[in-house]
């Protein structure tokens, strides 16, 4: 089975100190998988299937430039809208010499709402007209109710020649602001699991 090459290419994500939390909620590998059996992928076809065209864009770029081999492609520059049946694409895939298959997507956005408490604060003691005396003052901001949005989003690889499933992750972060640290943080804690599983080599991991 050939996906080394995947699992080495996630290891060029890097989470930042200021990047948005992430955190893998699930994960499931193919018990015939392990560090000493796979191989690299000739070819990998990048499908990411985000909320628009744009983001899918920005996200196959991400995952393909991340490729130590430059053996990636994106589906959006390969795919043809017209073609829908799943056979002439698998035969296509395979004519072309591309046996891997990374599929990212969003699949849940889940809303909650949660109560911020407030806070005071008090101060100042003083002196007053010859005896000593207490007065105190009280600020402070007020409790309020706010609305967080957790997104889910599932990466699966898959073995183009068996058309089997090898690894999926589901990865959880809570109100992301930015598009480009969010798939950085993504991809690094992706690659973070399966190097705890120990599906990257170290060596493997660029600098």
């Amino acid at each position: 089975m050939k996906i080394k090459l995947f699992f080495s290419a996630l290891a060029i994500g890097l989470l930042t100190s200021c990047g948005p939390s992430v955190t893998i909620t699930k994960t499931w590998t193919d018990p015939s998988v392990n560090g000493a059996t796979v191989k690299p992928f000739n070819k990998v076809l990048v499908i990411a299937q985000l909320k628009d065209d744009s983001t899918r864009r920005i996200a196959e770029d991400k995952i393909v430039a991340s490729s130590p081999r430059g053996n990636f492609i994106q589906s959006y520059n390969y795919l043809k809208p017209s073609e829908q049946d799943e056979n002439l694409v698998i035969a296509d895939l395979l004519k072309d010499g591309i046996d891997g298959i990374i599929l990212m997507r969003l699949t849940d956005i889940e809303k909650s709402t949660s109560y911020v408490q407030g806070s005071t604060y008090y101060g100042g003691w003083g002196y007053r007209g010859g005896y000593y005396g207490g007065y105190g003052y009280g600020y402070g901001t007020p409790g309020y109710y706010q609305e967080d949005k957790t997104y889910y989003v599932e990466t699966n690889i898959y073995d183009v020649k068996t058309n089997k499933l090898l690894w999926t992750g589901t990865v959880s972060t809570v109100n992301p602001s930015k598009l480009d640290t969010t798939l950085d943080a993504i991809i690094a804690a992706v690659k973070t699991e399966l190097n705890n599983k120990g599906l990257i080599k170290k060596e493997e991991v660029k600098k």
